[in-house]
């Protein structure tokens, strides 16, 4: 059999540019630019500029699974190859990752990878089967199953650190987003033992058990923090925490018993790279996300860009939000629910248009395109 990834080539085309509040600590060992990343004006980036509070050259795009399902050039170079294992390929994570970038002119690439990389990466039996996700053979549910996550090493995922640093020199002036599941929903796939509707398991254990929680997301909230450290000292020049199931916690439960925890991976980073925290059906613990230290906050498609703004302080910049489901519909609806975004965006301090969750495996790659184009477009100054 043919090797699934002889289409990719042997070296790509550095991609032209589509066209960082300091820290007060940092980790042993950790990766800091001579200045802060807020005190770059002068960087030509119009995403990294939006993260700073700023209008660049024009509002910046980025698709969150940008690169994925969706192109026909990633199911050529996937075929055959489970995922886990095209997550431990530098060729084919550089390849996959660049994808959309050249397809797209998008501002930003987005690693491509998997939130639960550093989980088999120290050693967890677990693999991601199709049409379900994460299943984890042996679940976390007592003190002793806590005592089997031994901390992240880089060298771990020594796969990843190669990884970035080929992408760094293929993305030029394009910077790159290392990304990291937060704490909670690394915790819901381990003591559900897999995707859960009712994540029944995990507010039990969160609220029966309270020291085996809290012992739980004090050891995931180190993987998470040294998993986007590896990332930034490699390159990434920004970071996304992914919370995918935090919105099925109600406010008070989440404030006490998980923001303290995303709060500590989010000040790993402090100082080093613009530190985004996105979370889905979240529009009502906003505030509390916030609050956990990012310097841009992701929304989702529910909440409307201005009054989230409104719940999250109007000099944070915003990320998002177009339901990823009108990209399916035809080009006027996209156009008209794409300009109602960039309206309810106005008076932002910083925008980065997303979409308010994934790119669905549905979606017409030209139809992406043409937004990048047309919010480009729409907002060059």
């Amino acid at each position: 059999m043919s090797s699934p990834v002889a289409d990719v080539p042997a070296s790509l085309p550095p991609t032209p540019a589509a066209g960082p509040r300091p820290g007060s600590s940092v980790p042993v060992g950790a990766s800091r630019p001579a200045a802060g990343w807020r005190d770059r004006p002068g960087d030509p980036s119009p995403f990294l500029a939006a993260c700073r509070g700023e209008r660049g050259s024009w509002t910046p795009v980025w698709f969150m699974r940008q690169a994925g399902r969706s192109l026909p050039e990633y199911r050529r170079v996937r075929e055959g190859v489970p995922m886990l294992e095209s997550c431990a390929r530098p060729d084919l994570v550089v390849e996959i990752t660049m994808q959309p970038v050249r397809r797209y002119g998008v501002d930003a690439a987005i690693f491509y990878s998997d939130i639960v990389v550093p989980l088999k990466a120290i050693g967890l039996d677990l693999d991601i089967v199709q049409g379900v996700g994460p299943v984890i053979a042996e679940p976390i549910r007592t003190a002793a199953d806590v005592e089997r996550l031994r901390p992240l090493e880089p060298d771990d995922v020594a796969y990843v650190t190669e990884a970035v640093r080929g992408l760094v020199g293929q993305l030029g002036a394009t910077p790159l987003i290392g990304f990291a599941g937060a704490p909670f929903t690394l915790a819901s796939y381990l003591v559900e033992g897999g995707p859960s509707k009712d994540h029944a398991r995990t507010k039990a254990l969160m609220l029966g058990e309270p020291a085996v929680w809290a012992a739980l997301m004090e050891r995931l909230a180190g993987i998470s923090a040294a998993f986007l450290q590896v990332q930034v000292d490699a390159g990434a020049r920004a970071v996304q925490l992914f919370d995918s199931w935090a919105g099925v916690l109600p406010r008070r439960m989440y404030a006490e018993h998980v923001a303290p925890w995303s709060a500590q991976v989010l000040a790993r980073l402090e100082g080093q790279v613009p530190r985004i925290h996105f979370g889905v059906g979240t529009g009502e613990l906003l505030a509390d996300m916030a609050g956990a230290g990012a310097d841009v906050m992701g929304v989702d498609f529910r909440v409307p860009l201005d009054e989230a703004a409104r719940r999250v302080g109007a000099e944070r910049p915003l990320q998002g939000n177009l339901d990823s489901a009108v990209v399916l519909a035809p080009w006027p609806v996209v156009e008209r629910e794409a300009r109602r975004v960039l309206g309810e965006a106005r008076e932002l301090p910083g925008h980065i248009f997303n979409l308010g969750h994934g790119v669905l495996p549905a979606s017409d790659p030209d139809v992406l395109a043409r937004l990048v184009e047309l919010v480009h477009t729409e907002t060059a100054r």
